[in-house]
């Protein structure tokens, strides 16, 4: 296994010989459990997690205006990340595009490393950061997965990483071989760094989306207590050499409350109507799929007001759809 991204800038076309990736459907466990609203929690994880990279969070360091928009930069990008899986007969196109957003992502960090967010290894740490907290979000929400289970969703992660059209060298072979590679990546790759911290310091967070009428004074009572229980949320998920990375201690009590609160999350998140547990994106897959909509309907982009400023929507780094404020599926009759 390779240690860092070598920094190059690869041919991210496929093999001519290859032939066309499949996406996934309705049968695999990973329609199953991908695309909820309950994923949202994983999210500073998830991007901490691939901020430790050296050559991932040297690209947002020197590319990124996340913070500028946080919540509507995380909002929009649910849509085409989720559209990788759920897109159907449009989850190839969805995947190349992604892949085109980072064409541009490149340079030289503060070490003098090269780095390119298209190096295959830099590219597939992102996905593996998503298929691993699609692995520990299950474990956390519902209890243990059995090896079947894991191994069944290593290779749906596999045919899901084909669709973005990137070399393939850099995806172990095998469950056990994935569960290799993320300990060694945790252990001796990462890194603590300005962009992981800049994910974690949610101090100054402003109101999600569905509390913008919630009053701002309120919210700046509130939000102090909300930024600790998503920290510790966070910490409590990372693999022991990460909170030691981060500096970052954990108690057997704290497990077993963290665990028992993964639970509850979990039993509470049955009591919404099925459909309305999916993001959008994925909830329009679905319905593709049992025939609530037509099988050739467009796919569902974000609505407008998650649309990057205006000065940035004809950037290439950007996903940035023409929409209006609200963007709807037609439904058959």
């Amino acid at each position: 296994m390779r240690s860092q991204s070598s920094g190059s800038s690869p041919d991210a076309d496929p093999a001519p010989h290859d032939p066309a990736p499949e996406p996934l459907g309705p049968g695999s466990l990973t329609w199953k459990y991908f695309g909820g609203w309950r994923g949202m929690l994983f999210g500073p994880w998830a991007g901490s997690m691939q901020n430790m990279h050296p050559g991932l969070g040297a690209g947002v360091e020197e590319h990124s205006e996340f913070f500028d928009e946080r919540w509507e930069r995380l909002y929009r990008s649910l849509y085409p990340i989720y559209g990788v899986v759920f897109d159907g007969p449009h989850a190839a196109e969805t995947g190349a595009q992604i892949r085109g957003y980072h064409n541009t992502i490149k340079g030289v960090d503060a070490k003098g490393r090269r780095y390119h967010a298209l190096d295959p290894d830099t590219f597939y740490w992102a996905h593996a950061t998503f298929f691993y907290s699609l692995v520990i979000s299950i474990e956390w929400f519902e209890g243990p997965l059995t090896f079947e289970q894991k191994h069944r969703l290593f290779d749906e992660h596999v045919q899901w990483y084909r669709l973005y059209g990137m070399p393939m060298r850099s995806v172990p072979s095998s469950w056990e071989a994935f569960a290799e590679y993320w300990d060694h990546m945790c252990r001796n790759v990462l890194e603590d760094n300005k962009a992981t911290r800049d994910v974690l310091d949610l101090s100054n967070l402003d109101r999600p989306p569905f509390l913008r009428r919630f009053p701002e004074p309120v919210w700046k009572l509130v939000r102090p207590p909300v930024v600790r229980g998503f920290l510790w949320l966070t910490v409590g998920l990372y693999d022991p050499p990460v909170r030691d990375l981060l500096g970052y201690s954990w108690s057997p009590r704290e497990e077993r409350i963290h665990r028992l609160v993964g639970r509850a999350i979990g039993l509470g998140n049955r009591l919404v109507p099925w459909r309305y547990r999916y993001h959008p994106r994925a909830r329009a897959g679905w319905d593709r799929a049992l025939g609530r909509i037509r099988a050739d309907a467009p796919v569902v982009h974000t609505p407008g007001r998650n649309l990057p400023p205006a000065h940035r929507r004809d950037s290439p780094v950007h996903y940035s759809p023409k929409v209006t404020h609200r963007n709807r599926t037609n439904m058959t009759p």
